[in-house]
């Protein structure tokens, strides 16, 4: 037994030696995550830090094939206003962050190997080279402009249905149309003449360059106060946007409303558009304790008369008022469970304007779809990112979700704009 124990040892170390004289490459293990407790999420997923800080004001995110992340920033960081990111070793971290760039703004995304970016002035398309992080500065051309000039609602934010389509949110410059603007009591501009060129959606070429909006656009949908969350859905063919509400009911028309119902009214409404349609503003809001839309007290609305407003289209889903819906994406992976599958995944920015009631928002919500329809109550997905339950200022929120997108894994990403930090949603169930 002693001289057949010393075979199999010799054998053993003869079988070790054949592998190769450098072993420390077999013996190397991939870099393991670590997992952020920052925010709270359902059961079987985890959240990986890409990274803590890119800077204030980091707002959308594309993520290329590779895995590469590119985000757009509404503050320069560095002097520069997009953040590239790059992690080499698989650990869900970035460890190369790069920046380039000068436009600032919001939104973003990749398409054929090009970058679409916006400004308030412009969106722009950057070329992307196979291999390279950052793209070459003069690849940048502009592909549409002339927009109107505004300080309220500026964002050019813009969906790309993939088919040659850009379709470019164009908010508007100001709360309800006022002939006076936020001064109490003072009626709508009848007819409201920003409905001309913003307050809606325009349609450009997204192949074609140096575009105007009066030239090339065209006003593809109307009425909205302004979409900075803003997709397009491969399932239904159709384009899907989310409204930020009007504001301030109740200090211009005291008579009508309350704190607390100004505080939740009017809804954040969620629309499927399709070519000519109009959703509303300015003259009607939507009620979704009432479910229905009704007239705006600047153009003779009670609170219940739904009068003109029959003739907008009506949201898919109305969420509570003043929690500012940044980004959408659907659920287009197969890494999450099948009951995401084709739903929507909504990036709530946080309110501002909600007191004496507790600021609400500053969460990721999920609407379940089916057959390109919403199938069931939309739910909370990820929360715990202002830091406090009772929040009386944007201020000190401690994280606000902005930007959202799938990568190649089918992973989410989310960017938070306080400080710029970024995560990565796994499902690990």
């Amino acid at each position: 037994m002693k001289n057949l124990s010393h075979l199999f040892f010799t054998i053993s170390i003869l079988m070790l030696c054949s592998c190769g004289g450098d072993t420390s490459v077999k013996n190397e293990t991939k870099a393991l995550p670590t997992y952020d407790q920052t925010i709270q999420l359902p059961e079987g997923f985890k959240a990986i830090v890409v990274s803590d800080s890119i800077g204030v004001m980091a707002r959308h995110i594309a993520v290329r094939d590779n895995g590469d992340m590119y985000v757009q920033m509404r503050k320069p960081k560095e002097g520069m206003a997009l953040t590239a990111l790059r992690d080499t070793n698989g650990d869900g971290r970035a460890d190369i962050v790069e920046r380039f760039g000068n436009q600032t703004g919001s939104g973003i995304q990749i398409q054929d190997n090009y970058l679409y970016c916006s400004s308030y002035e412009a969106v722009y398309r950057y070329t992307l080279e196979e291999g390279k992080l950052l793209p070459k500065e003069d690849s940048r051309v502009i592909i549409a402009s002339g927009f109107p000039e505004q300080r309220s609602h500026p964002d050019k934010t813009f969906a790309l249905d993939g088919k040659g389509g850009l379709y470019v949110n164009v908010g508007a410059p100001s709360n309800a149309c006022m002939t006076e603007a936020r001064t109490q009591g003072s009626p709508g501009l009848d007819p409201c003449p920003q409905l001309d060129r913003q307050a809606g959606v325009w349609k450009f070429d997204a192949n074609k360059l140096l575009q105007m909006q009066e030239k090339d656009g065209h006003r593809y949908a109307s009425g909205i106060r302004n979409s900075i969350a803003i997709e397009w859905n491969n399932e239904t063919n159709s384009l899907f946007v989310l409204q930020h509400g009007r504001d301030q009911l109740s200090q211009f028309f005291p008579d009508l409303f309350n704190d607390e119902q100004n505080a939740e009214l009017p809804s954040e409404e969620f629309f499927e558009l399709k070519d000519g349609d109009f959703c509303g503003w300015p003259y009607c809001y939507y009620d979704h304790f009432q479910n229905k839309k009704v007239l705006a007290p600047e153009y003779g609305g009670d609170t219940k008369t739904e009068g003109r407003c029959s003739d907008a289209i009506q949201p898919i889903v109305a969420f509570p008022g003043h929690m500012a819906p940044n980004d959408l994406i659907f659920y287009t992976g197969n890494q999450f469970p099948a009951k995401y599958k084709n739903g929507a995944f909504i990036a709530f920015h946080g309110s501002w304007n909600r007191a004496p009631l507790p600021q609400k928002g500053y969460f990721v919500a999920f609407v379940p779809f089916e057959n390109g329809k919403p199938s069931g109550d939309w739910e909370t997905f990820a929360e715990g990112f202002a830091g406090t339950d009772n929040l009386d200022s944007p201020r000190n929120a401690k994280h606000r979700p902005t930007g959202l997108v799938l990568g190649p894994d089918g992973s989410m990403y989310i960017t938070d704009s306080r400080v710029g930090k970024i995560w990565k949603v796994v499902y690990e169930g």
